[in-house]
């Protein structure tokens, strides 16, 4: 199973071992979003939402989904993480909401999975917020847009 990381060499999952890298500066952004009906859209741009505010409720879950990352995903490891931020953006063009998140740590690994669990999530409660109205919302588009620091240096995507 050469160049994956998540396997030994007899092909079994474990924990890659970090303890010998150094601590350095750490970030990364990802982005996502949620399409949906206009009506939807309308619904959340003016506040009328059964649940209340959905972008500020998002933003928190985002950031929460973040710092939970370690308990969700079975070999990340838990990091210190120092920044979560997490933007949402109505778009009259999708329509939905976009979503970035950015997430910065210093640590011996980085925060990708992180940045795209605060996104995964945030579009997740969008979602469980407007499903009384709307249950064909479509979550996609989840990726990684840049990593900075470690070993492996910078990452943009194209």
């Amino acid at each position: 199973m050469t160049g994956l990381s998540h396997f030994d060499a007899a092909g079994h999952a474990h924990m890659v071992d970090v303890s010998d890298k150094p601590v350095t500066d750490r970030m990364a952004v990802a982005e996502g979003h949620v399409r949906m009906a206009r009506t939807t859209y309308d619904m959340i741009a003016e506040g009328r939402a059964k649940k209340g505010d959905v972008l500020s409720v998002a933003r928190l879950a985002g950031i929460m989904g973040a710092k939970k990352t370690p308990d969700l995903i079975p070999l990340c490891h838990p990091l210190p993480v120092t920044k979560v931020a997490v933007e949402l953006t109505l778009d009259p063009d999708l329509p939905g909401v976009r979503i970035e998140a950015t997430v910065k740590t210093s640590g011996q690994t980085g925060v990708e999975m992180e940045a795209l669990t605060a996104v995964s999530i945030a579009a997740l409660t969008v979602y469980d917020m407007a499903k009384a109205v709307d249950k064909a919302m479509e979550m996609g588009g989840i990726r990684l847009l840049l990593k900075d620091g470690g070993k492996s240096g910078r990452y943009e995507a194209t």
